[in-house]
Parts: C-alpha cells; structure tokens; sequence
C-alpha cells in the first residue's frame, strides 16, 4: 500500500476480497488507494457477526454520504486504531435541541496529532429541515456560541 512521503501504517488487515485496509497516524487507506482523512471520517462501525467494517465519510446534506464497506477476518489493532484516530479528531460537539429532544448538532473537527485547521460540521437529526429559517438560526447561533467557547470567534 502506498503512502505519501512521511506517513507509516500503524495497522493494516487483509479484507476478503485481496484487498488492504490500513491506517497511518494521519488517514485510513482503503484497497484501490481511496484516503480518507481522520477527521474526514464520520462514523466506523464493526460487525463483529459479519466481519464488516462500515466507514463513512462526513458528507453534504442532501447528497449520499460515501460509505466503504469491508469485509475482515482478522481486524488485528485496526480496529483500535480507527476508534482512537476518530475519536482524537473531535475537538467539540454540541447538540442544540429544536423541536423536543430533534435539533442539531455542531461538531468540531481537526486533523488529530497536529495543529491544522478546525472544520465545521453540522448533523440534523430526524425529521430536522436545515433549509428552514428557525433553524438555519439556531445552527448558526450554535456554531457562534460553539466557536466562542473555543475561542476561535
């Protein structure tokens, strides 16, 4: 597998069909030389009943979120290292409820082990319009106060 000059896997395991997953103190790499950037990496779920990791990518609302889905046999510290890399790459989260317990949240996200540059994500829950006007201001009131608490404002 390939890397970009100064990476190194720190874990990699055969999927079932001959291809390679393995992750670097910076991204994930998947057979057929997609990168994915740790704080690119919306959620990572295992199946340990089926061997299946499922990894998806932080996406655009309205559109189909990129999503791989590899079969593994042997995980090995993959698996470790895909929760720790996520994970690290969180610098904040917020959930402001709209409606009940529904709202949205506002996630903070880095490349995770080095200074970079903070993105800015915003997750609807259910039933949640981002094209309504309510809230349209309520997320940009909850990434001001978010950013203000960072003090990135």
């Amino acid at each position: 597998m390939p890397l970009p000059r100064g990476e190194r896997l720190l874990a990699w395991a055969a999927t079932a069909d001959g291809g390679v997953v393995g992750g670097s103190r910076d991204a994930l790499y998947v057979s057929g030389g997609t990168r994915i950037p740790w704080e690119s990496v919306e959620a990572a779920d295992w199946d340990s009943e089926t061997s299946v990791l499922l990894v998806s990518e932080v996406g655009s609302w309205g559109q189909v979120r990129p999503e791989h889905r590899l079969t593994i046999e042997e995980p090995g510290r993959l698996l470790e290292l895909v929760r720790e890399r996520v994970t690290a790459s969180v610098v904040m989260q917020r959930h402001v409820a709209l409606t009940g317990r529904q709202g949205v949240r506002v996630i903070a996200r880095r490349a995770p082990g080095r200074p970079s540059e903070v993105s800015w994500i915003y997750e609807y829950d259910e039933g949640i319009d981002p094209d309504d006007a309510f809230v349209r201001l309520a997320a940009a009131q909850a990434l001001a106060a978010a950013r203000d608490e960072l003090g990135l404002a």
